[in-house]
């Protein structure tokens, strides 16, 4: 699992699938599927919260992606669609 935080989701979307960094954690454990997100206006705050989700447990972790993803699948697939339920 891997959290982080970005200003253009769509590029760091495209720089995990395509493995840009070899040595990067995201390519050597093959994370390149988007299953979660939040949307903050503040980077700031998206750093408090991505600071604060990496101290959970990895079960409560689990617990907050089935809650928005149930099925795990690749939000990024239908980028558009997920962005835009989220915003409302």
């Amino acid at each position: 699992m891997y959290i982080g935080v970005t200003d253009n989701i769509d590029e760091r979307v495209k720089e995990h699938k395509l493995k840009v960094n070899p040595k990067a954690f995201t390519s050597r454990y093959n994370c390149d599927k988007l299953v979660y997100f939040e949307i903050y206006e503040n980077g700031a705050e998206a750093a408090v919260r991505e600071k604060r989700l990496k101290k959970w447990k990895r079960e409560w972790k689990i617990e907050l992606i089935e809650d928005m993803n149930p099925s795990w699948s690749d939000l990024s697939m239908n980028w558009k669609l997920n962005y835009n339920r989220l915003r409302k």
